[in-house]
């Protein structure tokens, strides 16, 4: 494995290209676009503002720069540096920005959530989306880039359009039974629509293309409901975590639970592995000890590696009691990801915050837990193997695959807090983020 230097950072700002080839990343109001094999900088432009939001176009050729501050949007071009295009929201503001799918119209949420506009960057022309809803997730593309859900709110009620992206042409208008509805996302393959409620309503709402309503999911009333979901790749399973502490799996066939996966705070099962993170001090030898020390001796002497060691179960983990009388409670299933073959589930419950869990999705049970020694800030799949990348806001990453697991420590002076992470397209690399600074790590394909 090997890691770059670091370079300036700034809002977490470091994207990789859709191809693959090249990595954005922001510096306040710069925007440095490198290589990434050689990490030469490629491109450097200068914004009016500090950047708050970047997204490459799905063909890689353009990137749209949002600064919600000034209600302005900037798009360079790749291929042409010298062409850039503006887009001003003037009085309308501006708290949203995307892309559509084909990489050539910009849609722009304003302030108040009272409009979406479409702007088109090949004829200039503009479209206008009235109501759209504020909440969590109110724009969804299916896959394949040919229709868009968008979450409206008219009359008190919460209703969902969708549209041909071809020519932002309505094709179907329906309302639905939600409260309040909370967020929307396609199946991969884009044939069915999951609408949830906010999180005081347990309820999941499956739609067709075509505005039928296919199933109503319920677990429980009378409580918080749900938290996150996340369709498998194969859109044959949609996982729903919730604040009860659980995941429910949906089958694609009829709509109905297959299983629960529990996240107990004791795991007694002895087919379950858990990873437990040690830290250790290495040791020196004292006829090397020198004083002044070297500093290369120095840094040895004060930093400590870090190892998994298989724990033997019962294995108690970490619990923390969420605070009942705040906000957004520290409590329930607030991540989900299934792995690209469709094998693996990984799975945070923030109760435990110091656990990953990784369920078996064709035995449909738990095989793997790491438990680490701080808590969990992100996690993502390899997008070509089963192979779990997991940052713990420390210089380290680590690395599970159905192998076994590596901790590594990234090799820099001074500190380097990974809160975040991405794995470039072809899995053979990953973008290492902290509030400052960022680095890639390149990893050889047999690893781990």
């Amino acid at each position: 494995m090997d890691f770059s230097e670091l370079f300036k950072l700034s809002g977490l700002l470091g994207r990789f290209s859709p191809d693959g080839k090249c990595l954005a990343s922001c510096v306040q109001y710069r925007l440095v676009v490198r290589d990434v094999n050689t990490l030469q900088i490629l491109q450097l432009y200068t914004c009016l503002d500090q950047i708050q939001y970047i997204e490459w176009s799905s063909d890689s050729l353009f990137i749209l720069c949002a600064m919600y501050k000034r209600g302005i949007v900037q798009v360079w071009s790749l291929e042409q540096p010298d062409w850039h295009c503006k887009i001003d929201e003037g009085s309308a503001g501006l708290v949203a920005s995307c892309w559509s799918p084909d990489g050539r119209h910009i849609l722009n949420t304003t302030e108040f959530h009272l409009r979406i506009t479409v702007w088109s960057l090949c004829t200039k022309s503009v479209s206008y989306i009235k109501y759209p809803k504020a909440c969590q997730q109110g724009i969804a593309f299916t896959r394949d880039g040919r229709y868009m859900a968008v979450a409206e709110r008219r009359d008190c009620k919460d209703f969902i359009s969708i549209f041909v992206c071809s020519d932002w042409q309505l094709l179907r208008h329906f309302d639905t039974e939600t409260q309040d509805l909370f967020g929307i996302e396609w199946a991969p393959n884009g044939c069915v629509l999951a609408a949830w409620d906010t999180c005081l309503e347990y309820k999941i709402l499956l739609y067709s293309l075509d505005g039928r309503l296919l199933s109503t999911y319920r677990a429980y009333e009378w409580s918080l409901g749900i938290k996150s979901i996340a369709w498998s790749p194969s859109s044959q399973f949609l996982a729903i975590g919730s604040y009860d502490e659980k995941v429910r799996i949906l089958n694609h066939v009829t709509w109905k639970k297959i299983t629960e996966f529990e996240h107990p705070a004791t795991i007694a099962n002895k087919r379950t592995i858990v990873y437990k993170e040690v830290e250790k001090s290495p040791s020196v030898a004292t006829e090397r000890l020198s004083f002044p020390p070297t500093r290369a001796l120095a840094s040895s002497l004060f930093s400590t590696q870090s190892k998994y060691d298989v724990s033997q179960v019962p294995v108690s983990l970490q619990y923390v009691k969420p605070v009942a009388d705040r906000a957004n409670p520290k409590m329930g299933i607030g991540m989900l990801a299934f792995s690209p073959d469709n094998c693996f589930l990984a799975t945070k419950n923030d109760n435990i915050p110091n656990a990953v869990w990784i369920w078996d999705i064709q035995k449909l049970k738990l095989f793997v837990v790491l438990e680490q020694l701080c808590a969990i800030q992100s996690f993502q799949w390899d997008p070509r193997q089963p192979r779990l990348a997991v940052c713990t806001g420390n210089s380290r990453v680590y690395l599970w695959s159905p192998a076994g697991c590596v901790a590594v420590q990234v090799p820099v002076e001074g500190d380097f807090q990974i809160v975040s992470l991405s794995w470039r397209s072809s899995g053979d690399s990953m973008a290492l983020l902290s509030k400052d600074n960022f680095c890639v790590c390149y990893l050889e394909r047999e690893e781990v």
